[in-house]
Order: structure tokens, then sequence, then C-alpha cells
């Protein structure tokens, strides 16, 4: 392929990737966004609620135990273009469900399908974009949930008054239709670049598991994950509970949120390209660039004392912001160090871990709320969570090292 044919080829691949996981994060969303609504119409209780967001968690759990293989198998392209059309239909069935169990059965099919999103970005970004090129498209990549996260709740409050709550899940499902025409004829011309060429399926369950580069990914998952899936799945209820916000009022803090963690993903982008430019290591870049979105989470127990809705969402998002930025080097960190067949198995078991202790948070939250303790043991939680998981890399990884070098 000619060179200028070849850039336009992975640019349109990043492109494609960010559109794909920022539907895959509206998709997810509208349920929590339309938690009044839906609350009102089928009696749901905080608990119950609680409950639907487990089945969510545990079912992508479930299903990123295949997602990696599955990927790895039978590749990206094919893999997440399944994923998508599977994932847009179950989202379009929500408007069809009459109770709580029919909401289980289409919120269940969604997770299992959208599982695929991460591990195959992360994959797409290994195999066919340059190390030069790897972390600016994985900052865009985790860019585009936030995106998403953003015009959400611009956009689907309006919706669902105008339409009717069915119509918001219609619409957002429809559109994934849309990006999979794109994805089938935009990806056809791509071709593996570096080590990525000669990657076969490598190694089996032994070796992954006995790779401590493995776990230092899954670890990382596990201790900082619960924190996005908190904020994305009760944040809506918080503001709304604390600060007496409608339906109508809770889009824009809900979007001052989002908003800033788009700003953390696009920053790690740019960071972690600038330190290795000033002469650190891949090992002191990383660690560096981590340190600094841990520091900068720490306030986020402030917003319970917050006092209006907007500065609370001022307080969040900033956390936010240090959570994809962190998140961000997570995914840099796998890409770098993982050899490339394996780093598709790596990401999904990091998935799994991270929306196993996503159902922990989300049930403690639905438990503290039905008991009276309210939402401060999950501000604690997350203050602390990065710097943690910082720690566990450095004692797993003392010298980070990319994955061509041994």
């Amino acid at each position: 392929m000619p060179v200028d044919a070849e850039a336009r080829a992975r640019r349109l691949l990043i492109a494609l990737l960010f559109v794909g996981t920022a539907l895959n994060y509206v998709d997810r969303q509208v349920l929590a966004l339309l938690k009044p609504t839906l609350e009102a119409e089928f009696g749901w209780s905080d608990q119950e609620f609680a409950h639907l967001g487990s089945v969510f968690q545990l079912s992508a759990a479930f299903a990123l135990l295949a997602v990696g293989w599955f990927v790895d198998r039978f590749g990206v392209r094919l893999a997440y273009g399944i994923a998508v059309a599977v994932w847009s239909a179950a989202g379009m069935a929500h408007a069809a469900a009459a109770n709580v169990s029919q909401f289980v059965v289409a919120r269940s099919v969604l997770a299992v399908a959208e599982s695929v999103n991460t591990p195959a970005a992360v994959k797409a970004a290994a195999t066919y974009l340059p190390l030069t090129q790897r972390s600016f498209g994985l900052g865009m990549v985790n860019t585009a949930p936030n995106i998403g996260a953003i015009l959400t709740p611009l956009l689907i409050p309006p919706l669902a008054l105008a339409f009717g709550w069915k119509a918001a899940f219609l619409v957002t499902g429809a559109l994934g239709f849309v990006w999979l025409a794109l994805w089938i004829g935009g990806t056809r011309r791509l071709a593996p670049v570096g080590v990525a060429k000669k990657a076969a399926l490598d190694g089996n369950w032994a070796q992954l598991l006995s790779d401590r580069r493995t776990w230092t990914v899954v670890g990382a998952k596990a201790l900082t994950d619960c924190v996005w899936w908190f904020v994305l799945f009760w944040s809506t209820d918080f503001l709304v509970k604390t600060f007496g916000l409608t339906q109508a009022e809770v889009g824009l803090p809900s979007a001052l949120i989002f908003a800033l963690a788009a700003v953390g993903a696009f920053s790690c982008g740019l960071l972690f390209p600038a330190l290795l430019k000033r002469g650190m290591s891949i090992n002191k870049a990383r660690k560096t660039s981590m340190a600094l979105y841990a520091v900068l989470i720490l306030p986020i127990p402030l917003a319970l004392q917050a006092p209006s809705a907007m500065a609370a969402a001022l307080i969040i998002g900033l956390a936010l912001l240090a959570h994809q930025g962190f998140s961000t080097n997570i995914f840099g960190l796998a890409a770098d160090t993982v050899p490339p067949a394996r780093v598709a198995s790596v990401m999904a078991l990091g998935g799994v871990a991270g929306n196993l202790t996503g159902t922990g948070i989300i049930e403690l939250t639905g438990w503290c709320l039905t008991n009276g303790v309210g939402y401060w043991p999950m501000f604690a939680i997350a203050a602390g969570a990065y710097l943690t998981a910082l720690a566990f890399i450095h004692v797993m990884q003392p010298v980070i090292r990319a994955a061509d070098e041994g």
C-alpha cells in the first residue's frame, strides 16, 4: 500500500475505534440517565437498580473470559464488527422490555457484546499502529467513552421527554449499524506493523497466567475500574438526590463530569510521548504520568460537601479526568509490554477484574443508600484507589520494558 494510503487507513482506523467506543458507552449509559423515568414507571428501588447494574457487570465479566480468545482467534475486523451488530440490536431491544426480567435479558446480551470493545480496540492499536502513533491512538480510544458520556446526558433526556424513553434506546442502537457499514468498508486495506506481522496466537493459558505482565494489568484494572463504574452508574442518582435535580436538569452537570474525563484520556495521549521526548525511559514516563493522575483524584470526597450540583460535578469530573489519564496509561502499558498476540486476552482478563470490582461497588452503593449510610464510602474508596494501583504496578514491574525488549 502507498505510504499516503497507509497513513490514511491508520487515521481512519483511529476514527472508527473512537466512534465505536463512544457508541459503546452511549448505549450503556442510557439506562442510568433514564433512571428517574424508569424508576417511576416500573417502581424500582435503589437496591433493584443496583442489581440491574450488577447483571450488566457480571455478564460482561463472564463474557470477557472468552472475549480475548475470540478477538485473538478471529481478528479485530470480524470480532469487532459482530460485537457492534449484536450490542446495537440488544440496545434497541430495551425498547420492547415490559418488565424487569425483560430488561435483564436485554442488558445481559448488551453486556456480553459490549465486552468485546476494549480488548478489540487495544488489539487493533497494538496490531496496526506503530509505537509512535499507538499512545495517541489509545488516548483517543480512551477519550471516546467520555465523548459518548458527554453527548448522552445532553441528548437523551430531551429525546426521552419529547418522544418517550423507548425512542432513546431505538435511536442509540440504530447508530451502531451505521458505524458497522463504515467499519466493513474502511478497514479492508489495513496491514499489521512491527512484531505484529509475525505474531501468531502466542502461548496458552498457563503461559498467560504465569506472566507478571498479565497480573500487572489485571490488578491495576481491578483497583481502578470500580471507580469508573461507580461514577457511570450512580453519578446521575447522586446529583438528583443530593441537589434535587429533575430529569431535565441533570444533563448539564453530568455532561461536565464526562467532559473533564475526556480531557484526562486525551491528555495522556500527549503527556506520555512528551515525557519520552524529554529523555525519560518507558518505565519512568509511564510511572510519572500515573503518579500525576493518582494525586489529582485525591480531592473527590469534597463532592459530598459541594455547595451546588455544578461544583460537585466539577470535583467528580476532575477525578474522572485523573481516572481516564491513569486508565489510558494502563492500556498503553498493556500494548507496549505484552506480546501483540496476547494483548486482547490480557485486556479481557483485566476487564473481568474491573467488572467484578465494579459489581462490588455498585452493590455496595445500593446497600449504603438503602441502609442510610449514604455515598461517602464509595468516594473514600475512589480517593485511594490510584495510589494503591500505582504501588501495585511498581511491585509487579519495577522496570517497565517494551515487549520487543524482552
